[in-house]
């Protein structure tokens, strides 16, 4: 049964810089603990993102200008440490839908797949450019263009890389979140 086809996945985007952030802080083993995945959003980035009294900390998602933000952005070896499948639902019920870094884990990359969320890598000059333009023009307008394999926004754009196999499953609509 095919899917929605992604060959583009078009917004807003926030830079969550930093490299080697793993599945724990992406979500917090404490919040594992539902029986569905609704509501894993809410936690996501938690123990970065607020106080030990649930206040918020200063952080790219708790900015106001990234809120609604659908695609993320950061650095080296995103999605390292367990192999739980929590962290990419935590993003995609969090709202993103595309993720951009340096590098992914593999059983991460192999999980935001599976549930159609394009991980596409770029180099560090490429997203250090983009950043700059995100911090720059928050609302700016940013697709992930996965059949071209490359990023858009305002009038620049780069190049992106994501192994063939997932670029036309995601394409193709063959990802499977109950596979």
């Amino acid at each position: 049964m095919a899917l929605a086809k992604i060959t583009q996945v078009s917004g807003t985007a926030v830079h969550v810089p930093g490299s080697d952030i793993d599945t724990d802080r992406i979500i917090p083993a404490r919040f594992m603990k539902c029986v569905t995945f609704d509501g894993l959003g809410e936690f996501l980035f938690y123990d970065v993102r607020k106080h030990l009294d649930g206040t918020d900390k200063v952080h790219p998602l708790n900015d106001p200008r990234f809120k609604g933000a659908s695609i993320l952005l950061s650095g080296v070896n995103f999605g390292c440490g367990s192999s739980r499948e929590h962290a990419p639902q935590a993003l995609y019920r969090y709202g993103f839908r595309a993720v951009i870094a340096e590098s992914f884990a593999e059983i991460f990359f192999g999980n935001c797949t599976t549930l159609g969320i394009p991980c596409v890598t770029a180099t560090t000059a490429d997203i250090a450019l983009l950043a700059a333009r995100l911090e720059a023009d928050p609302s700016l307008k940013v697709t992930v263009d996965v059949e071209k394999n490359r990023v858009f926004f305002g009038e620049e754009n780069f190049t992106v890389h994501i192994p063939d196999s997932a670029r036309e499953v995601l394409i193709a609509g063959h990802w499977d979140p109950i596979a």
